[in-house]
């Protein structure tokens, strides 16, 4: 039989652009960690006339189609539905542009382009784009997601470092404003209409994103703390004496350390004795060794609050950036073989952390005996992966109590903590019952009034915000 729209997508994109082969169209129809679908083909344009071009022809025939990155999504969001009617429009090929402009600090990027990939060609230029995370996305999808990562702290996420984008909307019409202004005050600034969406108001094909010097130096230590009050203790006080010296603010709580060594049982322990968490703090600066001692006012700080706090503190490990940040990175994947995990990725105020914590633990103590709390995140803006772990044969027969437990617990941080159920990895089918469950009923109805010119015939991607 033949499909006309495939057809079509061919004469548009050469057979270099369309692949319809289950086998080649197998790495585009399942995510890292959710979602798993099936497409009608996959689409691969090279450039925005092309991108355009899949989503007239995909409207002329009736067809619904998903924007896709480097499908390292965490919600489902970048897989296509199991209907095998959609038509996957992949960003990979549209990756030659890489525009440097020293003088502005920015780069002009295509959608596709990989975040290693950017990184490699500042690197030689001294710069870097900060948002730093495990995975390699590619940019467009960086900005339809709105990253975070490990170092927001300092330099905010994409949001904050978007300065112009180009964006393909659900008809075909294209939006593009890619200058490279920091001031730029006339109005709506349209751009960030696109930002964090999941790609259902339009495509991100090209940005103008602002970059960063590479740091000449860091110094990391890893701070047992007793519980998570000193853990805030800690942080309030290296906000005051280090400043905006501080890039990362890393937590981990014994159980996801336990996790860790259990997994590899090889990992360096800085401490005899696992504390309540482990805090993971690094300062950076642009200035060199010969001006600013790093190391120094690290231990100063440190050595300082460290006395003040007396048995707050348990411990304090120095200077092994490489073995800290391996046993930071390691913990998802240790998380994974040590049982069944139900992830949560929460943000509260800061200030509320330890409260929603503990509030948590004496939920699963008083009901979910058998669960482990095994938490850990970007305590510094807010965030926690709360990752609940637990062996098959201890838990109850069936799986309906996974779902009762995880809406207790995300109404616990969004109701009681005024947090959000989707603190960095977005929205998509994996949570889109939390998004029409919490959502105000007037931010629908303006998502419908911009969806209505961005995306008139509800065709792009598979999450629904109105």
């Amino acid at each position: 039989m033949t499909d006309t729209l495939v057809d079509a997508l061919r004469r548009a994109l050469g057979e270099r652009g369309v692949l319809t082969d289950a086998a080649d169209r197998a790495r585009y129809e399942a995510g890292w960690r959710y979602g798993r679908g099936h497409a009608r083909c996959i689409a691969r344009p090279a450039d925005t006339a092309e991108v355009a071009a899949v989503v007239r022809l995909c409207g002329e025939h009736g067809a619904r189609l998903l924007a896709q990155g480097a499908n390292t999504g965490l919600v489902a969001a970048s897989n296509p539905d199991p209907s095998g009617a959609m038509v996957v429009l992949s960003l990979e090929r549209c990756n030659r542009t890489l525009e440097l402009d020293l003088a502005s600090r920015s780069v002009l990027v295509d959608g596709g382009v990989l975040l290693s990939q950017l990184n490699e060609a500042l690197r030689p230029h001294g710069l870097w784009f900060p948002v730093d995370l495990g995975a390699d996305p590619q940019l467009g999808g960086m900005v339809a997601t709105n990253t975070g990562g490990t170092r927001l702290l300092k330099y905010g996420d994409v949001r904050h470092n978007l300065l112009g984008a180009e964006v393909v909307l659900g008809d075909g019409r294209v939006l593009s404003s890619l200058h490279r202004l920091r001031k730029n005050n006339t109005g709506l600034d349209w751009k960030q209409v696109f930002v964090g969406t999941s790609g259902v108001f339009g495509i991100v094909t090209r940005a103008v994103l602002a970059v960063a010097p590479l740091p000449a130096q860091r110094a990391t230590a890893l701070v047992g703390c007793r519980d998570g009050g000193a853990v805030l203790a800690l942080l309030a006080a290296l906000e005051a004496g280090t400043g905006d010296l501080l890039s990362a603010f890393e937590v981990m709580s014994a159980g996801a350390l336990a996790a860790v060594y259990e997994h590899l049982p090889g990992s360096r322990r800085p401490f005899a004795a696992l504390p309540g968490y482990s805090v993971l703090v690094e300062l950076s600066s642009q200035l060199p060794a010969t001006v600013l001692a790093l190391p120094d006012v690290l231990e100063q700080a440190l050595s300082g609050h460290a006395e003040a706090a007396g048995e707050a503190v348990v411990d304090v490990a120095l200077h092994d950036a490489e073995g800290f940040w391996g046993l930071r990175h390691h913990i998802s994947e240790s998380l994974r073989s040590a049982g069944k995990m139900l992830a949560f990725d929460i943000s509260v105020p800061r200030s509320a952390l330890p409260e929603f914590t503990q509030a948590v633990a004496a939920l699963l103590a008083a009901e979910y005996a058998f669960v482990r709390l095994c938490d850990y995140g970007h305590w510094g803006d807010g965030g926690t992966h709360l990752n609940l772990v637990w062996r098959e044969a201890s838990a109850p027969a069936g799986s309906e109590w996974v779902g009762v437990l995880q809406q207790r617990i995300y109404d616990l941080a969004v109701q009681r903590f005024q947090g959000s159920y989707s603190a960095e990895h977005g929205v998509g089918p994996h949570n889109q019952r939390s998004y029409d469950r919490y959502t105000a009923p007037e931010v629908k109805e303006l998502c419908a009034v911009l969806g209505q010119f961005a995306d008139p015939g509800r065709r792009l991607g598979t999450v629904r915000l109105w």
